[in-house]
């Protein structure tokens, strides 16, 4: 019984943290509430791994999976980012704030509908979207003005329902081992986002960032080739 419940115990230990990410947004501490968000994409990597490998998929824990991500992945972060920077746009920045959870919506829908292509996810996920504008979202006080966060959660959510291919690691074979360390790895985490709440989801965003940036260098990339590779028509008199 306790292992069939197990990856649902998972998910909704995300939405949890995602809801706590919410709260210290709104007490303005926005360090905090990445933390949670980064700490809620473990879970969420863990929950169907775990569903897998004990043979408990269901479609019950696919859609609290995906109620679950929308909180977690895509109010939480959006409201991260409201608070530390949208705020000063006024109700622009309240659409901003509003398009990226919409956005994160219709990429889940469209992957419970279709899921894509195997080994690959159709638009960018929005576990690594929320992950990377939480994190970003710790950058505000070093820019100027909120433009280039604007354009970088714009950016986000166009990725998250594009046509654009992203690697899937979630289909990497893992031994049955190492999901007893799991515990292990969140304390760790915990203790290294306590010691230093500042660094920590800075330093996060990075490979992050990297990976929602490799899906649109690729697409660039693979979309030269064709247009260089397509025949040129002659010209008829």
């Amino acid at each position: 019984m306790f292992a069939r419940a197990l990856p649902s115990i998972f998910t909704v230990g995300n939405l949890i943290l995602g809801i706590m990410a919410i709260i210290l947004a709104v007490e303005k501490q926005w360090e905090y509430g990445a933390i949670m968000v980064i700490i809620g994409m473990f879970l969420d990597g863990l929950d169907g791994r775990v569903a897998r490998m004990l043979n408990t998929q269901s479609e019950f824990g696919k859609e609290l999976d995906s109620l679950s991500d929308v909180i977690s992945f895509g109010v939480a972060p959006a409201l991260i980012m409201y608070k530390s920077i949208l705020y000063q746009l006024g109700p622009i920045g309240w659409i901003i704030t509003a398009a990226f959870p919409v956005c994160g919506a219709i990429r889940l829908a469209r992957f419970n509908v279709k899921p894509g292509i195997p080994g690959y996810f159709i638009g960018l996920p929005i576990t690594a979207a929320g992950g990377v504008l939480a994190t970003m979202a710790l950058y505000s006080d070093m820019v100027n003005g909120p433009g280039y966060m604007v354009f970088g959660m714009l950016l986000l959510s166009y990725l998250m329902i594009s046509q654009i291919k992203y690697p899937n690691f979630k289909k990497l074979g893992i031994p049955r081992s190492a999901y007893w360390i799991a515990p292990l790895i969140i304390i760790l985490m915990g203790g290294l986002a306590a010691r230093y709440p500042s660094e920590f989801p800075k330093i996060v965003f990075i490979p992050l960032a990297l990976y929602a940036f490799y899906g649109v260098k690729r697409s660039i990339s693979r979309r030269r080739h064709r247009d260089r590779d397509e025949p040129i028509e002659e010209l008829k008199p």
